[in-house]
């Protein structure tokens, strides 16, 4: 049984990735003068897509049941096909200034989305004062 219906565990999977994101724009923007350092990108939106789009059947009953629970992860991809600057870098600063102020934003809104949540059950425990 789950609790919480599934919103919470998938708000903090969110949360992961959003956290995982910074980090990875955070090293790109520190080393944005580091010679022959690649940009890296955390990608999360293909993975779930692709657990969502997996369909399995049964045949046997002896078989070990196919799980809906997905466990949503993100990848971390390294563009080494590009070269913006004259050292072999090809970090964007521009374009990671604009990701982080999404991310940043993405993630206020995740934040807000659980405190609503857990203050919804705080309401419900203290009997709806």
């Amino acid at each position: 049984m789950n609790l919480f219906g599934g919103t919470i565990n998938k708000l903090e999977r969110s949360l992961d990735y959003a956290a995982a994101k910074n980090n990875a724009i955070s090293n790109n923007i520190s080393n944005a003068d580091t010679p022959g350092y690649k940009a890296q990108n955390v990608v999360f939106k293909d993975a779930l897509h692709d657990a969502l789009s997996l369909q399995a059947k049964q045949t046997n009953e002896k078989h070990i049941p196919f799980s809906t629970s997905h466990n949503y992860s993100y990848l971390i991809t390294t563009n080494s096909n590009t070269t913006y600057n004259h050292n072999g870098n090809n970090v964007d600063i521009d374009r990671e200034m604009t990701e982080l102020a999404k991310n940043q934003i993405y993630y206020n809104g995740l934040v807000d989305r659980i405190n609503g949540k857990f203050g919804s059950l705080q309401t419900v425990i203290r009997g709806g004062n």
